[in-house]
């Protein structure tokens, strides 16, 4: 219980303390005074004063907040204010509707496909589109959260709810309100939550522990770390707003940027005025309402939908993927459409799809891409050569071959040229001491051969 809590209870005593007093009879020899109307003798009839209730705070501006569809929140003599905004899941955001989220969930369910980021088996509305606001960028107790936003599909529409704190002592109120929702969810859905929305989430709720409800074990679906294996090569940068406008066909106005949000905090505990903070509210609407849309695109892209055109370099990103994955049919699939593509990653597919054939020790199917490669218009990667004579030398047993790959590695090294000298020196010998092995290897097999040849010729005089 709160200071303020006991604070009232003690009122409460006291006034019953004070009542039990006046209704005490006088010491004897005295006469009690009876209220005027009475006379001596008669009962009074004034009640016994009742406990006080605690005042609930009051709420400044409270026109402003019900303008911002916000209303307060009580708990524990505190108050947290509670942002509700409803959309029906027909309304797109971007490039879909959110009920597309429904067809994503099933379109994992038809696929098969183990992936981190398939919510097979779940329901849309288990899923909490989950993202916060801090008063810095940094980990650590001193760094405080003061909005929990996201959103969700509940029956026909989206929610999207925010918990803001306004005022520093009402933290156990903020995880109070934000707990009693967030429990009937089982996934959490966020962007570069994993490093640090949710680590910010359980340090601060550390802190009240003792005061609110545990925090839900939740599965966690981090779309940030997908975004950057689909893009890091081909956006600028991999940041929500960049994906939005470049991916998503979300463009914001008049949106305050996110490294203000801690500014107008600040501002907002000084004035108590919600205005300040009306811009940190939309801004972090349009985040939770994003990542439903970016999950909708990024599970159409990975289950290779029809309906959405994958660049080649998403094409070969997402083979990639489901090769570190040990998916190789999939990984496999992405790889040649890239190699049959003709694109500038033509060859580094190749030489991805001679990788998969040597794990599955299919050494001639691997070594015949390769040498397609090799014969290729396009810039062949130094590695397509290296490779090619390790499994000459290695699996196939041909030095000769293994000999004419490192030789023609090591000029495709010499044209590609380095800056760190120390490194160029090193690598320089490297390639000289295994075109020398190769050399005695190759010279040592012709003669074998040539003496074996005059061994057969002596025997047949």
């Amino acid at each position: 219980m709160s200071l303020k809590s006991r604070l009232q209870r003690m009122k409460g005593h006291m006034s019953l303390d004070a009542g039990k007093v006046a209704n005490e009879p006088a010491a004897a020899g005295e006469q009690a005074e009876q209220p005027a109307g009475h006379s001596a003798g008669q009962p009074s009839e004034q009640p016994a004063p009742m406990p006080s209730e605690p005042e609930k705070p009051s709420i400044p501006f409270t026109d402003r907040w019900q303008s911002l569809q916000a209303a307060p929140y009580f708990w524990d003599d505190e108050h947290v204010m509670i942002r509700e905004v409803r959309y029906p899941v027909s309304q797109r955001h971007g490039a879909y509707s959110f009920a597309q989220l429904h067809e994503a969930i099933a379109i994992w369910e038809a696929s098969g496909r183990e992936h981190p980021l398939s919510a097979a088996g779940r329901k849309a509305e288990e899923l909490l589109f989950f993202d916060t606001e801090t008063t810095g960028l940094s980990g650590g107790a001193g760094n405080a959260v003061f909005l929990l936003g996201y959103s969700r599909l509940e029956g026909e529409e989206v929610v999207v709810r925010q918990h803001f704190l306004p005022a520093p002592h009402a933290e156990a109120t903020l995880y109070q309100s934000f707990l009693a929702q967030a429990k009937k969810s089982s996934h959490l859905v966020t962007f570069n939550g994993k490093s640090f929305d949710w680590p910010q989430v359980r340090t601060r709720h550390t802190l009240v522990r003792d005061q609110v409800p545990a925090l839900p074990v939740f599965g966690h679906l981090d779309l940030l770390h997908g975004a950057r294996r689909l893009w890091k090569a081909e956006l600028e940068s991999c940041r929500l707003g960049i994906i939005e406008q470049e991916k998503l066909d979300v463009f914001r106005e008049d949106d305050l940027p996110g490294y203000l949000a801690p500014v107008r905090y600040f501002d907002f505990l000084h004035s108590q005025d919600p205005d300040v903070i009306a811009g940190v509210l939309r801004h972090n609407e349009t985040d939770v309402l994003s990542l439903i849309t970016l999950y909708i695109h990024m599970t159409r892209l990975l289950t290779d939908q029809p309906d959405v055109a994958a660049s080649p370099e998403e094409r070969f990103e997402i083979a990639r993927w489901y090769d570190a994955l040990g998916d190789q049919e999939a990984a496999l699939a992405g790889y040649r459409f890239v190699a049959d593509s003709g694109h500038a990653w033509s060859n580094r597919a190749r030489l991805a799809i001679g990788h998969l054939y040597k794990k599955q020790k299919d050494w001639r199917q691997a070594l015949h891409v390769w040498e397609s490669c090799m014969a290729s218009s396009g810039y062949v990667p130094e590695e397509v050569y290296i490779e090619a004579a390790k499994l000459c030398e290695h699996q196939l047993g041909d030095a000769e071959k293994a000999l004419r790959y490192t030789r023609q590695a090591y000029e495709q090294w010499k044209k590609r040229g380095t800056l760190l000298r120390n490194r160029s020196k090193a690598e320089a010998q490297a390639y000289q001491k295994r075109i020398d092995r190769l050399e005695a290897k190759v010279m040592g097999s012709a003669g074998q051969e040539s003496l074996l040849s005059g061994f057969f010729d002596w025997a047949d005089e």
